[in-house]
C-alpha cells in the first residue's frame, strides 16, 4: 500500500465551514431565524469552537474584512510623519490586497434572501465609523483641521464599504477587488489634506469671451469664481475635476507622441489633458466650436482614449477617456 499523502483540494478549516454553514442557512431560513447551535450543528463541531472564531453569527459575514481593518488600524496608528495622504492612500489600498470572495460577497448579494437587510447596514456603518477614525486620527496627527480630518476620514470610510458592495455585485470571483477600490479612493483621495491644496494652470486669453465659450460652455469645466478689475482687466476661475502634475522626461514625450499622434502635432513643453467621459464625441462637438484636431481619437498601449486638439487661448489639450481593464 502506498503511504504516499494524497493530493487534491485541501481540508477547510472550520472556520471555513462554519463560514459555509452559516451562509447556508442564513440563505434557508434567513439570518434571524438561525441560530448559532444550528450553524454548529449543520458544520459539526460545538458551540465553543465557534466561539474559537467568531463573537457572534454577524462575525461571521465580518471577520474577513474586520482583520483587515485591523491591521489597516495598526498601519496608520505607527504612521508619526507629516506625509499622511500617501500614508493613508498606501494603507487603504493594502486593505483590498489579495481580497478573496467570502461569506460578506455573499451576503451582499443576497441579501434580501438571507434578511439582512438591516443587520448588514448596522454593521457596515460601524466599520465605516472604524476606518474613518483611523484615517482621521493619522491626518489629525499630520497637523490637519478637526473638521477637515473628520471629513476625510467619512469619505475614505464610505469609499471601502462602497468599493466592496460594488464589487460584490459585479460578481466579485470577476476581477479583484482591489481594481474597484482604487477607483473609490481615487474619488475619496481628491479631499484628503495635503500641503499643495490646489493645481491651478493661468492661460493667457487674447479673445477672452471666446475662450470662455469653449472651455465653460462647450468642454463644460464649472464656473468657480469669477472678478473684474481696474479697466477691463477679467478672470474666470473654471473647475475641473481632479488636478494633477504629469512629469515626463523627453522619451516619455516621444513616446507620447508616437502613441497619440501620428508624428505631426508634437507636444508643447506644457499640455493640458482633460479626462472625459466620451473622447470621440467631446472632440467633435469642440471641434465644431472651434478647436483645431491635431490627432483624432486612438487606444493607447495604457487603455485610455485619447486626442490631441488646438484649443483657444493656444492652449494644446488631450481628451483622454480611461477605458479600464482589457477583459
Amino acid at each position: 500500500m502506498s503511504t504516499e499523502p494524497r493530493t487534491g483540494r485541501p481540508r477547510a478549516s472550520s472556520r471555513e465551514i462554519l463560514a459555509e454553514a452559516a451562509c447556508e442557512l442564513f440563505l434557508e431560513r434567513g439570518f434571524e431565524q438561525t441560530s448559532i447551535a444550528d450553524i454548529t450543528s449543520r458544520a459539526g463541531v460545538s458551540r465553543s469552537s465557534f466561539f474559537n472564531y467568531f463573537a457572534s453569527k454577524s462575525d461571521v459575514l465580518w471577520a474577513g474584512l474586520d482583520e483587515r481593518i485591523a491591521t489597516l488600524e495598526a498601519r496608520l496608528n505607527a504612521g508619526t510623519g507629516a506625509d499622511a495622504a500617501p500614508a493613508v492612500h498606501a494603507a487603504l489600498t493594502a486593505l483590498g490586497e489579495d481580497f478573496a470572495p467570502d461569506s460578506l460577497a455573499l451576503a451582499l448579494v443576497n441579501t434580501g434572501a438571507m434578511g439582512l437587510e438591516g443587520e448588514l447596514e448596522r454593521e457596515a456603518s460601524v466599520r465605516r465609523a472604524r476606518i474613518a477614525a483611523a484615517v482621521s486620527a493619522r491626518l489629525r496627527l499630520a497637523g490637519a483641521e478637526a473638521l477637515e480630518a473628520d471629513v476625510a476620514g467619512a469619505a475614505h470610510g464610505g469609499a471601502v464599504i462602497a468599493a466592496i458592495e460594488a464589487w460584490a455585485h459585479e460578481g466579485a470571483g470577476r476581477a479583484p477587488l482591489a481594481g474597484t477600490l482604487a477607483e473609490a479612493l481615487r474619488a475619496a483621495g481628491r479631499i484628503l489634506p495635503t500641503p499643495v491644496r490646489q493645481l491651478r494652470v493661468v492661460a493667457l486669453a487674447e479673445d477672452f469671451e471666446d475662450a470662455l465659450r469653449f472651455y465653460r460652455d462647450e468642454l463644460g469645466l464649472v464656473e468657480q469664481e469669477s472678478y473684474e478689475g481696474e479697466g477691463d482687466a477679467r478672470v474666470v476661475i473654471l473647475a475641473a475635476g481632479e488636478a494633477t502634475l504629469e512629469l515626463s522626461n523627453p522619451g516619455q514625450v516621444e513616446l507620447i507622441d508616437r502613441v497619440e499622434t501620428d508624428g505631426d502635432a508634437p507636444s508643447e513643453p506644457i499640455r493640458i489633458a482633460f479626462e472625459v467621459g466620451d473622447t470621440a464625441a467631446v472632440a467633435e462637438r469642440l471641434a465644431a466650436a472651434g478647436a483645431e484636431v491635431e490627432a483624432s481619437a486612438r487606444i493607447t498601449p495604457w487603455r485610455s482614449l485619447n486626442a490631441r486638439l488646438r484649443a483657444p487661448a493656444g492652449l494644446q489639450v488631450t481628451l483622454f477617456q480611461e477605458l479600464g481593464p482589457d477583459r
